[in-house]
């Protein structure tokens, strides 16, 4: 059997046969528990994969852990929840609990209880963005009508809501769609989120993360640590410490254009109100507000005192020094700002490196 990479168990919610959402507890790495499950459980999954699991096996795997004192007491207090769960009777949704394990993390997804494993690895911060590959997560995932009465089939709401009615409740419906709220399933420790409905689960956000009511950040995106995000992070972008990126920018993600071209941006970066780029950049970088920067846009190059330069730092002559934007993508130190005169990009030497406000950001 191969290594195993990550474990989780959750509550599953169905409908019709149709995997409406899995909330997992905090994935585990490690072999403690997973050899739990692998000596007393004998459909245990020799692939990636999920199995169903009762309250009897869970005990089972309780009394073991303590036994041989090989799992966390956390995730002992967890499994005890779970094997006290009682599903519901005359519910909508038909509940039960999975186990769901991970062997090769890169492999593309095979179901949505895969997807929602690997959606809570990047939340948990189990994974950082591309640890995980999420490739074939839209065809396995259900469009949910997002509810306070819970995941709904969107079929389902006109008849849910007149019955609501009749016993004098109100059924309130966030959104449709494939992926719900980062908040209604877990709270990275020490992040602020000012708008739930603007981060969805599977972003991973660094301690010390803030994101504004401007800000938005997709699944399979997110930030390493200290950050404050009032644009838009898409999926497949990841910024690192220290960095703004500020209210109406955009970072081109490997769903809106990117494409397989994975965009990051490094530690101390600042992107100006309404900037965007389809480049990386390096640490220690400036992105003038309202400046787009496109792979193919051209860019001059130029030292501190507006000088023609190569890409080796060496002077040339005027018109010597112009190259696509995705040459200079993830070079440091650099200030990309448009000649108000002349309307060409530069990038030159960046000489004043921003810091976030401290005190924001202690969370």
């Amino acid at each position: 059997m191969d290594t195993l990479w990550a474990l989780g168990i959750g509550f599953r919610r169905k409908r019709c046969q149709l995997t409406l959402d899995v909330t997992f507890a905090e994935p585990q790495k490690g072999a403690g528990t997973s050899n739990a499950f692998l000596e007393l459980y004998s459909d245990f999954p020799s692939q990636n994969g999920f199995v169903s699991v009762n309250s009897e096996l869970l005990k089972k795997v309780i009394k073991h852990l303590i036994q041989t004192e090989e799992g966390e007491l956390s995730f002992i207090k967890v499994l005890k929840q779970f094997a006290n769960f009682q599903s519901l009777k005359d519910s909508y949704h038909e509940t039960d609990i999975v186990l769901m394990v991970l062997y090769d993390p890169k492999q593309s997804v095979e179901s949505a209880e895969e997807a929602y494993f690997k959606l809570h690895c990047l939340s948990h911060r189990t994974a950082k963005p591309h640890d995980v590959s999420m490739d074939g997560a839209f065809g396995k995932l259900t469009n949910v009508a997002w509810s306070n009465q819970g995941p709904l089939l969107p079929e389902d709401v006109p008849q849910i809501r007149w019955d609501s009615l009749c016993k004098g409740d109100t059924l309130q419906i966030t959104h449709v769609d494939k992926f719900p709220y980062l908040v209604n399933y877990h709270l990275p420790e020490g992040v602020r989120i000012v708008s739930g409905s603007q981060v969805r689960l599977g972003a991973h956000l660094g301690h010390g993360t803030t994101v504004m009511p401007t800000g938005y950040v997709n699944f399979n995106a997110g930030s390493s640590g200290s950050a404050m995000i009032e644009g838009r992070v898409s999926a497949g972008v990841f910024i690192g410490d220290d960095t703004d990126i500020g209210g109406g920018a955009s970072i081109m993600g490997t769903l809106s254009g990117g494409n397989e071209h994975v965009i990051s941006v490094a530690d101390n970066c600042l992107l100006g109100a309404n900037a965007g780029i389809g480049i990386s950049l390096g640490k220690g970088c400036t992105v003038e507000a309202g400046l787009y920067i496109t792979a193919g846009m051209k860019i001059s190059l130029v030292d501190e005192e507006d000088r023609p330069i190569n890409l080796e730092d060496e002077r040339v002559e005027e018109g010597q020094n112009i190259f696509k934007a995705m040459q200079l993508s993830g070079r440091e130190y650099c200030l990309f700002i448009r000649d108000s005169r002349t309307g060409q990009i530069l990038c030159k030497p960046n000489k004043k490196i921003i810091e976030l406000n401290k005190s924001l950001h202690a969370n």
